[in-house]
């Protein structure tokens, strides 16, 4: 049973971009992304989230 995930197709696809690793999404699809490129998709993802609550204070 595959587990839903937190971040939304949207965000993942936001974020891979911005990280420069898209292109092998879009290849290999998310299973073939290096173990960095998702710790550091998770961490910009993390700031994101944490950037929004600041300013909704």
């Amino acid at each position: 049973m595959a587990r839903k995930g937190v971040m939304s197709e949207q965000l993942k696809i936001e974020i891979a971009k911005e990280l420069g690793f898209y292109e092998t999404v879009q290849r290999e699809g998310w299973g073939g992304i290096r173990s960095r490129d998702a710790g550091n998709m998770v961490k910009r993802a993390i700031e994101m989230a944490s950037r929004q609550t600041e300013e909704k204070k």
